[in-house]
Parts: structure tokens; C-alpha cells; sequence
């Protein structure tokens, strides 16, 4: 049927007559198949589910996930309808069990991705009238012109609206090093999975290649995924979805994760012990402003304003007490991606030229 989608839903009915819902939204280029996902609930995860408590609801969880590799939409609709069940039980809504609300709005976002651009145009002018003010250009699937093409045409005749880029695996990696540049000119919010998900050392060449957040959506579903894309330096961001995680708790774990972690224990150390021989200093019994007094040359010191892990105010700390230093604001560019900015390649070069 011609608009249909396929989906799988799970109702689970506790002995006191609560019903809980779940939903698999299967994607099969992406996570799997509705067939797939009915058969793992069914044969695989349901033997670990009839006669439990919801009180066990992370052990039913733990036991699901090795009883059938993979199958996260499967997980996600049994995790959704284990919360949902649990909420009706005990008469709270699902947010106040995954520890409370964030927010009472989310702006939406709308995919772009018809061949027929002229389609394309009304429906953009139709969801601009609607109020909406962020749209996915989903590219690399009708070649890099057309790509430019509607990209140079949303930015001239909807100005408002920002864009965010997702090629879903779509270029080659020579393709993605020449075309990303093109298309970074533009300033998109971010550019996502330009290139297979296996390809991390790609990614980490194309995050240094373009002053545009990178974003891994197909090379991170879980938390053992993200740990690899960030030893590999392979993006800025990432994209979480539950289908991906594998519910809601999981999907809680790798964006906690993401925000939180900077450098990888490997940089962490090599960092570490590089400082401590340049300073002669111990990691760990170093106050930085004393440091800052003793030290007699010149610096540069680069932060981003909104900078989470490290408060813009340690760098003015510091530059009050270190003569010669000169605070950078890199707006926008977080803790991690300030090494990998050009206009920060290009001072840095300038400072050491200006001294030699």
C-alpha cells in the first residue's frame, strides 16, 4: 500500500489487568525487518517476559538482550511496553520513571528527500507555513549537483530555516573528502553519515577537513559503538535512537555518554604525561593559576564560551595570573572540536611564527 509503513506492536497485560503498549519501527537498510522483529519477541524474548514482576523490569532487560543478538527493535518495544505497563501500575507517566522531564516542546524536524525537487519546494513551502523551522536535506542519492542545488536554493528563498545534511551512507569515501567541503560551505547544522559505517578512519579525515559538525548515525547504536567512534576521533556527534539502542534506558546511556566523554583513555594518559614532563609538574597537585605565575613565555588559550566539561571562567582565571596569555573564544565549537577548527590552526601557526 502506497504510504504504508510496517510496524510491530506489543501489548503486555499485567495480572491486575494493567496493559502496556511498545512499538518496533523496523527499517530494513538500516535495523532489520517486521518479520524479524516478531519472531524474536515471539520465540526468543517472550519465554524471559510471561510470570516476571515488573519490579525486575532490568533483569527482564538483561536477560532479553542475550537471549537474541541484535534485535533491537525487538528490545525497544518490549523496554517501552515493560515502562509503559509499569506507569499505568503505579499511576505515574513514563518520563517520571526515566527520571523526570526535560522539556515540555522539541522543535520538529522534517526529512527532505524527494527526487522530484519541484514536489520538494511545496512541501517546504507547506511546512514553513506550518511553523516549521528545521528540515533534514537527505543527499548523495541523485548526485552532488542536485545536492548543491537545493541547498543553495533553501538558504536563498527560506533563510530562516536551518538545514541539517544526511547522506545515510551514501558516498564513497574519495567522494565524501571532495564533496563534503562543497556542502560544509553552506553551513549546515551538522552533516551526518556521509560514508558506510565502517568506515570510522574516513570519518575522522573528513571531521578534520571541514569546519561543520560531523555526525555518526549508522556507526553508533550502543554505548560499545560510541566507545569506538571516539578512539577513532570519527565524529562530533551522534544520532540516538531508540530502534537503534535498543530502548529507552540504552538510548539514555550513549547520550549520557556523548556528553560527558572528551578524550579516550589512551589521549588521556599520553595528554597527561606530556604535560607532566613539559612542567615538571604532577597531574593532580597542580592549582593551574599557580602554574600560570611561574610560567615565562607567551600563550594562547583557546575555550568555547559554552564550554559543558570546562567553564570559560577557568580560562580567565588562568590568563589573570599567566602574563603574555591571550584567551581565543571559539564560540560553538565545544571541548573536543576546537582541535580540529582551521581558524585555530591558522593563530596557532601565527603565534609560533610571530616568535621564532
Amino acid at each position: 500500500v502506497e504510504g504504508a509503513i510496517e510496524v510491530v506492536l506489543l501489548r503486555l497485560t499485567a495480572e491486575g489487568g494493567a496493559v502496556g503498549w511498545g512499538e518496533a519501527a523496523p527499517w530494513v537498510v538500516f535495523t532489520g525487518s517486521p518479520e524479524a522483529t516478531l519472531h524474536a519477541l515471539h520465540r526468543h524474548i517472550r519465554p524471559h517476559v510471561v510470570g516476571r514482576k515488573l519490579k525486575d523490569r532490568a533483569a527482564i532487560m538483561a536477560d532479553a538482550a542475550h537471549a537474541v543478538a541484535h534485535a533491537t527493535e525487538a528490545k525497544a518495544a518490549l523496554e517501552t511496553a515493560l515502562l509503559d505497563v509499569t506507569g499505568h501500575a503505579v499511576g505515574l507517566p513514563v518520563h517520571a520513571l526515566l527520571g523526570g522531564k526535560c522539556r515540555d516542546e522539541i522543535a520538529l524536524s522534517c526529512s527532505i528527500a524527494n527526487p522530484d525537487w519541484a514536489a520538494d519546494r511545496q512541501l517546504l513551502q507547506r511546512l514553513h507555513a506550518d511553523g516549521v523551522r528545521i528540515v533534514k536535506l537527505k543527499t548523495g542519492f541523485k548526485g552532488h549537483a542536485f545536492d548543491l542545488m537545493r541547498l543553495e536554493e533553501i538558504r536563498r528563498d527560506w533563510p530562516q530555516v536551518a538545514i541539517r545534511v544526511d547522506y545515510n551512507q551514501g558516498l564513497q569515501p574519495h567522494e565524501a573528502i571532495a564533496r563534503l567541503p562543497e556542502v560544509a560551505a553552506f553551513k549546515p547544522d551538522f552533516i551526518e553519515q556521509p560514508v558506510a559505517a565502517a568506515n570510522l578512519t574516513t570519518m575522522a579525515r573528513l571531521r578534520a577537513r571541514i569546519d561543520v559538525p560531523l555526525l555518526a548515525d549508522e556507526s553508533v547504536f550502543g554505548p560499545e559503538d560510541l566507545m569506538r567512534a571516539i578512539e577513532a576521533g570519527a565524529c562530533d556527534g551522534i544520532s540516538v535512537k531508540i530502534m537503534k539502542a535498543g530502548g529507552l534506558m540504552r538510548a539514555q546511556s550513549v547520550a549520557r555518554m556523548a556528553d560527558r566523554l572528551q578524550f579516550t583513555p589512551a589521549v588521556a594518559e599520553a595528554f597527561v604525561r606530556a604535560l607532566e614532563q613539559q612542567s615538571g609538574f604532577r597531574h593532580g597537585e597542580v592549582d593551574m593559576r599557580v602554574a600560570a605565575r611561574r610560567a615565562g613565555f607567551p600563550a594562547l588559550l583557546f575555550h568555547d564560551p559554552e564550554d559543558r566539561s570546562s567553564p570559560f571562567h577557568n580560562s580567565e582565571l588562568i590568563a589573570a595570573e599567566w602574563a603574555g596569555a591571550r584567551i581565543v573564544p571559539c564560540p560553538g565549537r565545544g571541548h573536543l572540536r576546537i582541535l580540529s577548527t582551521p581558524y585555530v590552526h591558522q593563530q596557532t601557526a601565527d603565534f609560533f611564527t610571530a616568535r621564532r
